[in-house]
């Protein structure tokens, strides 16, 4: 009986490894109307929970505004305006506001989708009250320590997970008004938070102070697997508001590069990244946010040609079904970690805005790049 305990195990991970192989040799999970109609399916899921009235967040809050910038890539490949009018009704109902909290940077997240929402209707409602409030933050000094206390979160970026929610509102508003101080302050505050927190021995950040000197059950490093997905994303976000001739667009495309060679070496058998990334065997659940902002970048940098499609092709490959396959029957993405700030427990039924969010950006970045070949550049001499 004893041995059956221990065998069912492992019979169930081969199995599981076995399905995930065919699956991803299966033509059928890439092909564009197929990845189209899995988008469809799970933005219409989590829409619905807003129009039911079952999403517990404030409209202009994080969470939904993650949620957002996947819904705007959707609407990008769509034939319908669904999604845009879902976007537009909720910055109506912001009054096109950030959050209530000035200077955090998870409050104006939301700022982004009206950035672009702004760039092809030119309503300049849906810009004016960010703009004034951009212009605060690019003239504030930034002088503080990073060290989490006092409140600093409500004044500076000194978590990772800012560098998805307040660097690329600032960029998308350079995109938006043609300003390039607002990019400049974005890309200021950027490394000032990366000298901080970012571990350049193991190319990943920490999540904020407390956690610089905090150890795994296996005795390595913690770092979160969301955490860090959410600067990958953030990257994406960034680099695609800069123009070629920006003086530090290489910097950001190196650190990216750096950050995508070792995430790609930290991917589960099951195509997911767990939600400790050094100690994947202390939490051996799937787990989609973090691994759907992955996939999301991965497939942006092979689609721009900053990443080998060799390479890197087969984790994104893995990585998609993984995602397809922790899909509820009705939509609904499953293995989401609930909110947090460091590695925890996911099921199947745990879910929540942000990762269908993450979702639809993989899916936008991956129906494009199986639709046409990536670009090719030339690599820089050293």
């Amino acid at each position: 009986m004893m041995m059956k305990r221990f065998l069912l195990p492992l019979v169930l991970v081969s199995f599981l490894h076995t399905n995930l192989e065919a699956q991803v040799k299966s033509d059928s999970f890439f092909k564009p109307a197929f990845i189209k109609a899995k988008m469809e399916k799970v933005a219409g899921w989590q829409i619905n929970e807003f129009e039911k009235g079952r999403n517990r967040w404030p409209k202009w809050d994080w969470t939904n505004g993650a949620f957002y910038t996947g819904v705007m890539e959707l609407a990008t490949i769509s034939n319908t305006k669904t999604y845009h009018d879902f976007l537009i009704k909720i910055g109506t109902a912001n009054n096109w506001n950030t959050g209530p909290r000035r200077f955090f940077g998870d409050d104006y997240c939301v700022a982004q989708t009206y950035s672009q929402l702004y760039l092809i209707y030119k309503k300049p409602e849906m810009i004016a009250k960010f703009k004034p409030l951009a212009d605060s933050i690019v003239a504030k000094q930034h002088n503080e320590s990073l060290e989490w206390k006092n409140s600093i979160q409500l004044r500076e970026w000194a978590w990772c997970d800012a560098l998805f929610m307040a660097p690329p509102a600032l960029a998308y508003l350079t995109t938006a008004t043609g300003d390039m101080k607002y990019l400049q302050k974005a890309d200021q505050l950027w490394w000032k938070t990366t000298a901080f927190l970012f571990d350049s021995t193991e190319n990943l950040y920490f999540r904020d102070g407390r956690y610089i000197n905090q150890l795994e059950a296996n005795g390595k490093k913690m770092f979160w697997a969301r955490g860090n997905g959410w600067v990958m994303g953030g990257l994406v976000r960034m680099i695609n508001n800069m123009p070629d001739s920006y003086a530090n667009k290489e910097k950001f495309v190196q650190l990216f590069k750096k950050m995508s060679a070792r995430i790609a070496a930290l991917q589960q058998p099951d195509g997911t990244w767990h939600t400790a990334l050094l100690d994947p065997e202390s939490y051996q659940s799937k787990e989609t946010s973090g691994t759907g902002f992955y996939a999301y970048a991965l497939a942006w940098g092979i689609r721009k040609g900053y990443l080998s499609y060799d390479d890197y092709f087969p984790v994104l490959q893995k990585a998609w079904v993984a995602l397809v396959t922790s899909v509820h029957p009705d939509g609904k993405l499953g293995y989401v970690q609930k909110i947090g700030e460091k590695p925890g427990v996911v099921d199947y039924n745990s879910t929540e805005v942000y990762g269908p969010g993450a979702f639809l950006l993989t899916g936008t970045e991956l129906m494009q790049l199986v639709d046409r070949k990536p670009v090719k550049r030339k690599s820089k001499k050293k």
